[in-house]
Order: structure tokens, then sequence, then C-alpha cells
């Protein structure tokens, strides 16, 4: 099989490429690094085992012809490619949507152009401001004022959705969207504000671990291991296609107990700070308050749940960069 994952060199990409390449598939990454690094796939270009079968394109997934050809090429799209992490969001409104509504719209034109399957990655995102748990695939969304560009994000992969379901409605086109919920493990950086890389990187540094608010949000989080290993099954379930699928964790935990709980399992002498929302955002932050995912569809489809616990999500993380020692 010839799998195309846009976005491959990110940090979930790089970690698809990597179970794919495993498998015996025979793997095209197209990413311009804009957040993905070549340093999450380089182990895999070094590899005997992986490097025949593993083919790299700096470019950007705008590229009509360099898209045309390798979406031609391939059995299977996985749409990974995206603006991702809060404060890049925040920095760049604009260009946020524009990589998420027009280059999945470039995406699915061309998928459907060779009627070639496509799993398009959304996020937890969508479900906007809902204080109820578990999150079901059919709620509601409620976000907050166009004002308020940290709903940019969720408004454009709910886009992505719904354009990715016309397109299955009305062109037949095979389509499956995952609903990521904090995906988290080694490779992830805590440049774009993802909370578990930065809170890791300033407990082993021995620095205040910066709570944003109180601390009582809360959230779940899933082991990219375990996160591929559904993405995997699902592009393989016929039943999943049109289906719209969450793809989580089960352990909800408060970002103060995160917070101590790493700065446990590091030994670090680190105090846990709280800072304002508008001291560490801008005017257009709002958070969300409570974010955890029914499994139920998951389960159901799949016979999948996450096997991996928060504190070996934790050590995983602990590890990697105790390692390698990278902010």
């Amino acid at each position: 099989m010839k799998v195309l994952i846009t976005g491959g060199a990110g940090f979930i990409g790089s970690h698809l490429a990597e179970k794919y390449l495993d498998l015996g598939a025979e793997v095209y990454i197209i990413d311009n690094l804009s957040t993905g690094s070549l340093a999450n796939i380089k182990p895999l270009q070094e590899d005997g085992d992986h490097a025949g079968r593993l083919h790299v394109k700096i470019d950007t997934i705008m590229k009509h012809n360099a898209m045309l050809e390798l979406v031609g090429t391939c059995d299977v799209v996985i749409h990974m490619a995206a603006a991702v992490g809060v404060l890049y969001i925040l920095d760049n409104p604009l260009q946020s949507i524009i990589t998420n509504i027009q280059g999945t719209e470039k995406v699915l034109e061309l998928c459907n152009k060779f009627k070639k399957k496509v799993m398009i990655a959304s996020s937890s995102e969508v479900y906007g401001k809902h204080m109820h748990a578990p999150l079901v695939e059919t709620d509601n969304i409620i976000f907050g004022p166009s004002t308020k560009f940290r709903w940019a994000y969720a408004a454009s992969k709910l886009m992505d959705e719904f354009i990715a379901l016309a397109y299955c409605r009305n062109r037949k086109l095979p389509v499956i969207i995952v609903r990521f919920f904090n995906t988290v493990g080694p490779r992830q950086t805590g440049r774009y504000g993802m909370v578990i890389p930065r809170f890791v990187n300033q407990a082993l540094k021995n620095e205040p671990i910066t709570v944003y608010g109180d601390g009582s949000q809360t959230r779940t989080f899933t082991h990219v291991k375990d996160v591929v290993e559904a993405i995997v099954k699902l592009v393989e379930t016929p039943e999943a296609l049109g289906e719209v699928i969450n793809i989580g964790g089960m352990e909800e935990v408060s970002i103060k107990s995160l917070a101590e709980r790493i700065k446990e399992l590091t030994g670090s002498t680190s105090e846990v700070v709280f800072i304002p929302y508008e001291s560490a955002f801008t005017k257009d932050f709002e958070d969300m308050l409570r974010r955890v995912p029914s499994m139920d569809k998951l389960r159901q489809l799949i016979g999948w749940q996450p096997t991996t616990t928060l504190d070996d999500i934790l050590m995983s993380v602990i590890e990697y960069y105790r390692v390698r020692c990278i902010s």
C-alpha cells in the first residue's frame, strides 16, 4: 500500500509514517516545515529497512502540481497538515485560516479527482465551550464571538469537516474525519503552547511551572502510539467512511494536578505558578474549561481504547526531553 501523509514531518504525522513503514507500506510525506521538523523523520530516513520506502517532499499542500502527482500515486491520503497550537493560531490568524480551509479544499479536490480514500484530521476544538462530559460527535457546537480569534482554528476545522462531508455525500468520496483530543508523546514541542512538553521542560530545568488561569480546567491526554494505532485501524474499516470520530483519552485531569504530577515525576524543585490568562495571551484568547471525549463510537467501530496511562504518557515525554535536553 502507498500512503500519503500531509504534514508528515509533524509530531503525529511522523509517528504515523513510522507506523506505516513498520507495516511494510510505502510512505510519501509532504510538509513545508512550518511547524514540522526534519529531525522528526531523520531516523526513518536513516533506517535501512525504511529508507527505500520513504519519500519526502518539502513543499506546501497549496502547490497543485506537487499534490497532483502525490495523490495520484498513493492509495490513501491522511491529511494532517494544518496550522496547530494556540500560540501559533493567535499570532498567525489569517495564515492559519487559509492553511486549514484552502489546504483541505485542495486535498479533497484532488482526492476526488482520483477517488482516493482520505482521512481528515480535525480537532476537539470544534466542540467549543461545552462544559458537559463526555463530548459526543453529534453534540451541538458552541463557539465564542468572531472578535475572539481563539475560535478561528475551531471554526476552520469545523469548515474542513463540512467540506469533507459534502464531498462524501455529493461526490461519493470515501472520507473519514477524526477529532483528536490532546495527543501527546515524544517529538511534541511546547513551542506553540502544547501544555505537557512545556511543563516537562520547565520542570526539568527547575523553572517555574506556569499554569494559565487557576488550573481548574480539565483535559484528557492520549499517547501518540495509541492514536496512530486507531488511525490505521479506521482507514481499514469500511464502516468508518462518512463518519466523524473522536480519538482521545479517558483519564480526566485538571491542569493544576497535571503540573503537580509532572513536578513529582521529574523530582523537580520547580514552583507551580498561576498566570492570569490576560497576562499570558492576547485579548483574543478564551479557554475551554473542560474537554473529555466519548469513546463509544470508536470502540464500536474498531474495538479500540487507549492502553497508555497518564503517568506512562508523562514518563515517555519526560525521558524524551531528559535525553535530548531540548526545549
